[in-house]
C-alpha cells in the first residue's frame, strides 16, 4: 500500500487526506498545533462556556463546494440564517442581504432593480459559477455564458463605474461591505470578484455555519479519514521537509503540503525556476482579530441587525473604501471596516444561556502588532451604543502573532497570499495544474493554490486528484464518495 503524508490539517489538507485514504493510500496527517483543523478550529478563548472560532466562522463556500456536497453536507449540522449579512449605518438605518433576494431588493427601494440585475443572474447559476471559480483559471470555462456575465459585472464593480451602480447609501454599503472581504484596495477587480461571488452565495445556498463551531467541519473530515485507516498527529511542527521521512516517490508515496508553498523550498533539488516562482509569490495584508464574551446580545441601534450572524461594521461605502485603501498604503484607518460574526444569535451552544460569543477582525498591514480591541470596540459602539458595557472578557490576536497559531498565515495573511487578479492566475506558479510541483511525488494543497481562500476543500481535492492522475488513476468526486 503506498503512503501519503499530509503536512497541515486545515480543511484542504484534510480533504486531500480523505480522498487519498478512500483511494487506497495509507495516510498520515501531521499538524503543528495542539489541535487539528487549521482555519476551522474552535477553542475556548475567553471565559468558560464560551466557544470561539479561531479563524473562519461562516462558510458559504463550504456549503456550495462540490467537494463537501460529494462528501455529504448532512454530516454537519448547518445553520442557514434568514439574513445572510447585515450592514448598519448611522441614524439607526441598516441594509440587510436576506437569503430571499426579492426581500432584499424590496427593502432597497429605488435600487431594487439594480440589485436584482447585478446579483440574480449569478445566484441563479451558482453551481456554474462555483465550477468556474473553483479551479485554475487557465482553462476553458465549462459554462462560458456564466463566466462572461461574472466577468462583466467584475469590470463594472471593480472600477470607478461601480460608483454609479446604486442611488441609495444602503445598496452601496451592502455591496461595499461584502466586497471588502477581499482585503484589497477598492475599487479593484479582485475585490469585485470576491464580493460578487459572496453576494451570489447569499441569495443561493445562503451563508451557513456549523452548529457548535467551525471545528465541526474538521471533525467530520477526521472521522472519515480515521474510518479509512488514516491518522492525525498533532504537535508535530515541520519546518524543514528534508528532515521529514515521507516515503519513496518511486514507490508511489506522496507528500501533500497544506502549508505555505515556501515550505516546499526546504526540499532538496528544487528546480531554480520553480524556486524563483515561489519566492516571488506575494503575501498580502493581514487580520487583527478579537474574540469577545458578552453578557447579552449586541445592542444594535437597528434591531434587524441582530437577526444576521454576519455583520459588516463599516459605515457608508466611502468609509469602507477608505479603510481598505489605508491598509493597502500600510496604515490603519481611524474608522476601519470591521468584519464581525455573532454566532450565538442562532446557535445556543456557543455561550452560556443569555450570553453571547462575538468574533471580530479588522484588516491591518502585514506583521502589525496592533491590538485591535479598543478600535473594534469603539467602531461597534457607534452602531450599537452600550456594546462596551456588555463585554465580560476579550482575547486579541495580532497579525504578528497569527503565524504562531497557523504557520501558513505569513505575516498574518489569512488568505494564503495576496488576493489580486495577477495571483488568481499565478497561484503560486503559472500552470494549468498548480497543485503539482516539479519535485516527484510532492503536491500543494493550500489556499495558495486555486481556488484560493475560503473553506471549500477544493484545493485539497485538486491536489489529490492530480496526484492520482499522475499515477494513472483518474477519479471523480462522486466515485470517491460512492
Amino acid at each position: 500500500m503506498p503512503q501519503a503524508t499530509v503536512v497541515g490539517s486545515g480543511p484542504n489538507g484534510l480533504a486531500a487526506a480523505v480522498v487519498l485514504a478512500r483511494t487506497g493510500y495509507r495516510v498520515r496527517v501531521v499538524e503543528a498545533a495542539a489541535r487539528y483543523g487549521g482555519g476551522v478550529r474552535t477553542e475556548a478563548a475567553t471565559l468558560p462556556g464560551f466557544v470561539h472560532d479561531v479563524c473562519s466562522a461562516v462558510h458559504p463556500a463550504a456549503y456550495a463546494s462540490p467537494f463537501f456536497r460529494a462528501f455529504g453536507l448532512d454530516r454537519i449540522d448547518w445553520i442557514i440564517p434568514e439574513a445572510a449579512y447585515a450592514h448598519p449605518l448611522d441614524g439607526g438605518r441598516a441594509a440587510i442581504a436576506w437569503h430571499d433576494i426579492d426581500r432584499t431588493a424590496e427593502a432597497l427601494g429605488p435600487d431594487a432593480r439594480a440589485w436584482l440585475a447585478l446579483v440574480r443572474p449569478l445566484s441563479r447559476r451558482i453551481e456554474e459559477l462555483t465550477e468556474f471559480t473553483g479551479s485554475s483559471l487557465l482553462r476553458l470555462p465549462r459554462h462560458p455564458i456564466t463566466a462572461v456575465r461574472y466577468g462583466l459585472r467584475m469590470l463594472e464593480q471593480g472600477t470607478a463605474w461601480g460608483r454609479h451602480a446604486f442611488r441609495t447609501p444602503e445598496a452601496a454599503a451592502l455591496l461595499a461591505g461584502v466586497v471588502a472581504h477581499a482585503n484589497s484596495p477598492l475599487p479593484s477587480l479582485s475585490g469585485a470578484a470576491a464580493g460578487l461571488l459572496l453576494a451570489a452565495h447569499a441569495h443561493a445556498g445562503g451563508w451557513p455555519y456549523p452548529r457548535g463551531g467551525a471545528q465541526r467541519i474538521a471533525d467530520a473530515l477526521v472521522d472519515d479519514l480515521r474510518a479509512h485507516g488514516g491518522t492525525v498527529e498533532t504537535g508535530v511542527e515541520v519546518s524543514d521537509l528534508s528532515a521529514l521521512d515521507w516515503g519513496d516517490p518511486a514507490r508511489g508515496d506522496l507528500l501533500v503540503l497544506n502549508a505555505s508553498p515556501r515550505l516546499a523550498l526546504t526540499l532538496p533539488d528544487v528546480p531554480a525556476r520553480y524556486a524563483r516562482a515561489i519566492r516571488s509569490y506575494r503575501y498580502g495584508a493581514a487580520a487583527a482579530k478579537v474574540d469577545f464574551a458578552l453578557d447579552g446580545p449586541v445592542p444594535w441601534a437597528n434591531p434587524e441587525v441582530a437577526r444576521s450572524p454576519t455583520v459588516h461594521v463599516g459605515g457608508p461605502r466611502e468609509e469602507v473604501w477608505a479603510s481598505e485603501n489605508a491598509v493597502a498604503r500600510g496604515r490603519v484607518s481611524e474608522t476601519p471596516y470591521v468584519l464581525t460574526v455573532q454566532p450565538s444569535v442562532l446557535d445556543d451552544t456557543r455561550a452560556p444561556e443569555g450570553k453571547q460569543a462575538f468574533w471580530a477582525y479588522i484588516h491591518v498591514p502585514a506583521g502589525s502588532d496592533l491590538d485591535a480591541t479598543a478600535i473594534i470596540t469603539e467602531r461597534i459602539e457607534r452602531f450599537a451604543p452600550g456594546f462596551r458595557d456588555r463585554i465580560l472578557a476579550s482575547h486579541a490576536v495580532t497579525a504578528r502573532e497569527r503565524p504562531r497559531i497557523n504557520p501558513a498565515e505569513i505575516g498574518g495573511d489569512v488568505f494564503g497570499g495576496a488576493f489580486t487578479m495577477a495571483q488568481a492566475v499565478k497561484r503560486p506558479a503559472v500552470s494549468p495544474a498548480p497543485w503539482r510541483t516539479p519535485m516527484p511525488g510532492v503536491y500543494l494543497a493550500s489556499a495558495a493554490t486555486p481556488p484560493g481562500p475560503g473553506v471549500s476543500g477544493m484545493a485539497g481535492w485538486h491536489a489529490a486528484r492530480t496526484a492520482l492522475a499522475d499515477a494513472g488513476r483518474h477519479v471523480h468526486l462522486d466515485d470517491v464518495f460512492a
